[in-house]
């Protein structure tokens, strides 16, 4: 599966909204995202609102700091996908990172870096005070390979 490089785009609130204010960013550059997962707060002068990810990626980069004023349609997120559904948003010239395998043999398996959590599993994680871009050796079972919540519940109560 090839991967690509898009910029989302802050969205378009209808013919009378053209700027949102960033009120906070949750993503952070070299996060892994879901489909769905909140990535930012924005506000028009009629609403706030949760942004959620288009699609599953990685987040490459931020371009937005909380209390900017942005129009509709410039780049917040620049993240690499799979997404064919968004292939109209690719950015021209920009290659995807190539993975690399470990030089160092005691180094972190690089399949920790391709674990992809569930929002409730990030929560329930934290709320166990896991660390879970430290964990390498869970289960993934939910849609798509994603660590869920039951496998975060099943590897707790294993280490206990």
């Amino acid at each position: 599966m090839s991967t690509f490089i898009i910029d989302v785009p802050m969205p378009a609130m209808g013919a009378t909204v053209s700027e949102l204010t960033i009120i906070n960013i949750v993503a952070t550059a070299g996060a892994w995202v879901t489909k769905g997962q909140k990535l930012a707060e924005l506000e028009s002068d009629k609403s706030a609102f949760d942004f959620e990810s288009p699609a599953d990626g990685k987040i490459i980069s931020v371009q937005g700091n909380k209390g900017d004023v942005k129009s509709s349609g410039q780049p917040l997120f620049r993240m690499e996908t799979s997404d064919a559904s968004l292939k109209h948003l690719e950015v021209a010239g920009a290659a995807p990172a190539a993975s690399a395998a470990p030089t160092d043999p005691a180094a972190p398996a690089a399949s920790a870096k391709a674990l992809v959590w569930t929002p409730r599993a990030l929560k329930v994680a934290q709320e166990a005070g896991l660390d879970h871009a430290a964990v390498t050796d869970i289960g993934a079972t939910g849609p798509g390979g994603r660590v869920s919540g039951d496998d975060v519940t099943k590897y707790l109560a294993s280490r206990t």
